[in-house]
Parts: C-alpha cells; structure tokens; sequence
C-alpha cells in the first residue's frame, strides 16, 4: 500500500467567523494555521481566502498574495487553490487566483449541483449580516459547473502546469471525469477527492463511499488516487473508511469545525494530529510532500508563481 496523503483545507467558504472563534480569517491567521496544518504531517494544503474586516469570502489575487509566499516559504506542503471559490461567484472571478499563482494543484468540481448550506444558520452566534445573508441564498443556488467550464478550466491551468483534484460530490461526477479522460483533456494519475454531506448531494451513509470506490475502479482502474471527504460530524469516521480501503483523507476547519462531539477544534493542525494518529495506529504511514508530489505526478514547488 502506498503511504498515505493527508490534505488539510483550512478555511474555505462555507463557515463564517460567528461559527467558530478558530475559524482563520486574516491572512496571518490562514498562513500560521496552514503552516501548523504542515508541521503536524499536512502534505497537501487546500487554500480560500477571505476579506480580512469581515471573513468573507473572496477570489481576490491581491488577498492570496498576502499569505502564499509566507506558507511556501515555511513549508514544502503542496499547495492546493480552489477554483470553487465563494458560492454564487463568477467562473472568472473562480479562478482568477488559480491562473495568477500558478500552484501545483487546483480544485476542480466535476458537475453542477444543488450546494445548501442554509441549514448552518442555526450554527451562528451573534452573526454579521452577510453570514445569515450568504447561507440563506444557497436555497436557491446551483453550483455551476458545466462541461464547458470545466473545459475552460482544465485548458487554462494545465497550459501552466497546474494539476487537478478533482471534486466529485456524486457519482455522475465520476463519469464526467471519465468524458475528459477519454477526450485527452486530463493525463492520469488522476486525484479524485469523493465528498460526501453536502445537501443537494451524496449523504454520508457508508454505502455510498463503497459505491464511489467500486465506480471509480471500474473508470479509472490503477489510474487514479482516492482522497475522502466528510463534512462535519462524518469527517473522521468517513476519512477513516476510505483509508481502510486504501485511499488517502482530507480534514480540515473547512469541512468541520469540531474536532470532538462539542469541541471546537482549535486549530488546524489539531484536526491533522487526529487523523494522523488514527492513521497510524491502523499501520499506515503517512506521505511526505515529496511522496505526494510523486505519486500525483504534480510539477515542483520550484515551478510556481508565489
């Protein structure tokens, strides 16, 4: 068994600060949570940024800039940008930072879908009222992704080297995967990051990771890498499964805010010592970022552009 990835997203944009006091924000906050997140055996660091006086988020290169250098120089972690962005958002504005760090992963999501995180609201506590604003729109929001976009994607950020995780929240979005593999567009190894939990999407029942797995092996065979998302309180014991079964995890404040029932995690790096010392404790070791740059085939921290 090949050792394993953990990747950690570390702030994202789908909870707001009233959630969590340790949710990072600033760009100083992002860059020590994401550092810590590499200290404690992070090979892969999943990056949003936010609008610093309010938490927001944002896909302003100008707000990247102020935090990228600081981790790359810190760390030999991979970095990992999105191209989801904030809900709601343009595919431009998505990817604008992608296309002016040239990192060597970006995020992509393979499929449009119904992405509610309304329900979250009861989570707030003495709330800004853009956070209220911003869950309660996502009733009436698709996450777009059209072949066409994902098509302007891949073109664009593989033109500068950049590879791919790509984000399948269902199992279509798997056979999408397989429509640009079969047309040239994407080159193996391909890092398929099955997320389960989000409301308008696969629920985090077990079944459902076992019949991601067994649809990803019949298109991908030994062509691809496994990474497993869980939001919120099926973080840890999703993460956990897909591990058992030989693929990689994700974790991270991102994806969920506690690190016990009724914990806040406090940072980070706390949710990576979790994961890691499950891991190890099932016989698994875990990836350097140099192993996950070979086994992901990704450029070089030297190839980009922060």
């Amino acid at each position: 068994m090949p050792k394993t990835i953990i990747s950690c997203a570390i702030t994202g944009s789908i909870h707001t600060p009233s959630m969590s006091p340790y949710l990072p924000v600033t760009a100083d906050q992002i860059a020590e949570s994401a550092i810590g997140a590499a200290e404690a055996g992070a090979a892969i660091l999943h990056l949003h940024a936010r609008v610093p006086e309010t938490g927001a988020p944002s896909q302003d290169p100008v707000l990247y800039a102020a935090f990228l250098p600081r981790i790359r120089e810190a760390t030999d972690a991979i970095v990992n940008i999105t191209t989801g962005g904030g809900l709601g958002m343009s595919l431009e504005a998505r990817i604008a930072p992608a296309l002016q760090a040239a990192p060597e992963l970006a995020s992509l999501n393979m499929g449009s879908f119904n992405f509610n995180i309304s329900a979250a609201e009861k989570a707030l506590k003495d709330p800004q009222p853009w956070e209220v604003d911003y869950l309660r729109s996502t009733r009436n929001l698709i996450m777009s992704n059209t072949f066409t976009q994902i098509e302007e994607v891949v073109t664009r950020l593989s033109a500068q080297g950049t590879r791919f995780e790509f984000e399948c929240y269902d199992t279509g979005h798997l056979y999408n995967l397989a429509h640009f593999a079969d047309a040239g567009l994407i080159k193996p190894p391909f890092f398929v990051q099955a997320i389960f939990g989000v409301t308008g999407a696969q629920g985090t029942d077990p079944e459902n990771l076992m019949h991601m797995k067994a649809t990803a092996d019949r298109l991908f065979g030994k062509d691809y890498l496994l990474s497993v998302l869980g939001a919120g309180r099926a973080q840890f014991p999703l993460v956990t499964m897909g591990a058992i079964l030989g693929g990689h995890v994700r974790v991270g404040l991102e994806d969920n805010l506690y690190i016990a029932k009724g914990e806040l995690a406090k940072s980070n790096a706390q949710m990576v010592a979790k994961v890691r010392r499950i891991l190890e404790e099932l016989g698994h070791e875990i990836a350097t970022p140099d192993e996950a740059r070979a086994l992901l085939a990704t450029k070089g921290a030297d190839k980009v552009a922060f």
